[in-house]
């Protein structure tokens, strides 16, 4: 595998990020350029929600002289190939994906289009270009039902209970089939819950705080007892930038969260408390293809890539509803 990514001239690599005006990519391609490194971002600023608020996350940073915008799709393998060929980057960061458990379950097949058939496009034109090494955004959603522990990497397989967890476990095996068959390294990174400031308006938090801040009923499936390790987006950035910079050959898979699963009812008293309102819980049946329980064991990333998520649940939230806040709501 290629062993020698970084910039032969010294300086830090050229770094395609696809799905960069998104929730999570918008945040990474901010950490980067305010270091100082050269982004080709790469949008299809699909409408699964409102283009305005891509186009609003990743326009800050399009000022800055190191960024700049691609707009393909990635099942679009001719506007993907001239990106490369115009950057021409030594790194990519695949973010772009199709997401949602509760979606896949009434439209799968868009799962398995841009999921699987695009991110085989972002692998195979990473190998062409003569890109070293890919970072690969995976999701907890491949494991499914866990026990009472935390899932691991190297121990708990990965029987999804969703289309968009099959769809990213067979991303996954795209990714081990071409670090072992071209010169190229690649990490696939299984993020937990992420949430936080420009969170995607479908997530849990942010669709709860609407709730809230609104005054409507606010549907809890299940008891409240569901626990998820919920985990801040600043903290995932931090796993990519270091997944980025290690010196790691081949295939590599890390969980990437708190490692400290919340049940949702306090989730929702830590909403209130930040918003100064009540919720009017509104309780339903527990939904198919969401499990009772994600939990990160996160000693692997720890090890390897220094991963130490900073920022507990508590603090995230405060720090999610005044931004919210911020936005007028």
């Amino acid at each position: 595998m290629n062993r020698n990514w970084h910039s032969g001239n010294g300086q830090r690599p050229t770094i395609l990020v696809t799905g960069a005006a998104g929730f999570i990519g918008s945040h990474l391609v901010e950490r980067l350029v305010g270091e100082g490194r050269r982004v080709v971002c790469v949008d299809n600023f699909d409408p699964y929600y409102d283009e305005e608020v891509k186009r609003a996350n990743i326009a800050p940073t399009l000022g800055s002289g190191l960024a700049t915008l691609v707009e393909a799709d990635i099942r679009d393998r001719q506007a993907l190939a001239a990106a490369f060929a115009t950057s021409g980057p030594e790194v990519v960061v695949h973010l772009a994906a199709r997401p949602g458990v509760r979606h896949s379950l009434e439209d799968p097949l868009p799962y398995l289009d841009i999921n699987v058939w695009g991110t085989f496009n972002v692998l195979d034109l990473a190998r062409e270009f003569g890109a070293a090494k890919v970072v690969f955004g995976s999701t907890s959603s491949v494991y499914g039902l866990l026990e009472d522990g935390p899932a691991r990497e190297d121990a708990t397989p990965c029987r999804p209970l969703s289309p968009y967890g099959a769809s990213k476990v067979a991303a996954e095996a795209l990714c081990s089939s071409f670090a072992a068959t071209a010169d190229m390294d690649v990490v696939a990174l299984r993020f937990f819950t992420v949430y936080g400031p420009r969170q995607r308006p479908d997530m849990a938090i942010h669709r709860f705080a609407r709730f809230i801040l609104a005054d409507r009923e606010l549907p809890i499936y299940g008891d409240g007892s569901a626990r998820r390790d919920f985990t801040y987006v600043a903290d995932i950035v931090d796993g990519i930038v270091a997944a980025i910079d290690a010196s790691l050959l081949g295939y590599h898979v890390f969980n990437l969260g708190q490692g400290r699963p919340v049940p949702l009812s306090q989730v929702v008293d830590l909403l209130e408390e930040a918003l100064g309102r009540k919720a009017r819980r509104q309780f339903h049946p527990p939904p198919a293809g969401e499990p009772p329980l994600t939990w990160a064991d996160i000693s692997k990333a720890e090890a390897s890539l220094g991963y130490r998520p900073r920022t507990p649940v508590e603090e995230g939230v405060r720090a999610f509803a005044r931004w919210l806040l911020d936005q007028g709501w």
